[in-house]
């Protein structure tokens, strides 16, 4: 089986300043897009909401648990790991499990760290995730990055601290080692390559681990800086390249049969060999 690990970073976009966000993000919208295409193909995938946005939007998060979605965490207030201490992790993800279940979600297991932030320096946070009742972690981006990477974590699940990691999927583009299946990249890399790498790595029996975001569907927003890219100019003006194609791209590989399920739900047949 083809199997996409296809999920949502539930979120607003934090613009570097938000006085110069004129127009919020229109979460419940964006997220109705997600669902719409994933309801169509009778499909579930895990969605990592930020606290915040749960605050904020606690219909929308109700109606993604009630399509039988699976809710995961990212934090409460989309801070990188290495913007907490052990203590102040422990507290933001408290609140974002407060926040969370009085939206409706139920046996809370998974996490997501903002931008990926989980590398060799921040993996104290597993225990932290570990005292808190998570089961598992898919918040490495296993090489070099700009912003954060943990080169040589490799590509396959390892338990850390009594948690599981599963690590983006990468596939080589020229020089660079990059995640196929996510958001800026699955929208601005040529589609042909996409679809090549993507039937790799189901040959090899692996599935192919992604994320989106609210914005990677958002063709009427502003461009502002993002503060996850760190004042990088360039990566900023990836964020807004194709948006208007990713649903169409999510289709093509939907249709090509590639299965999307939750997290949960490819845990519950992982054989205890698949990891490190």
């Amino acid at each position: 089986m083809s199997t996409f690990l296809f999920s949502v970073d539930l979120e607003e976009f934090y613009a570097a300043d938000p006085a110069r966000l004129f127009r919020c993000t229109p979460l419940p919208e964006l997220a109705e897009i997600y669902l719409a295409f994933l309801r169509a193909r009778a499909m579930k995938a895990t969605f990592f909401v930020v606290g915040e946005a749960a605050l904020k939007f606690p219909t929308t998060v109700r109606a993604i648990a009630a399509e039988g979605h699976e809710l995961g965490c990212h934090t409460h207030t989309h801070r990188p790991l290495d913007e907490h201490t052990p203590a102040s992790l422990r507290d933001d993800l408290s609140r974002n499990l407060d926040a969370l279940r009085d939206a409706g979600a139920r046996d809370v297991k998974g996490f997501r760290a903002p931008i990926l932030s989980m590398t060799e320096k921040t993996q104290w946070a597993y225990e932290v995730l570990a005292g808190l009742g998570f089961h598992y972690s898919s918040s490495v981006l296993p090489a070099r990055n700009p912003l954060h990477g943990w080169p040589g974590f490799t590509n396959k699940p390892r338990r850390i601290a009594g948690m599981l990691e599963l690590p983006v999927t990468l596939a080589r583009f020229g020089p660079l080692e990059v995640p196929v299946g996510a958001g800026t990249y699955f929208r601005c890399l040529p589609f042909g390559f996409i679809r090549r790498r993507f039937d790799a790595i189901a040959r090899s029996g692996a599935p192919v681990l992604g994320y989106f975001h609210p914005y990677d569907v958002d063709t009427r927003q502003e461009r502002v800086l993002h503060r996850g890219v760190r004042g990088n100019h360039f990566l900023n003006a990836l964020l807004y390249v194709n948006r208007s194609g990713t649903v169409e791209r999510l289709e093509s590989l939907a249709a090509s049969g590639f299965k999307i399920m939750t997290y949960a739900e490819y845990l519950s047949h992982l054989p205890e060999g698949a990891c490190l």
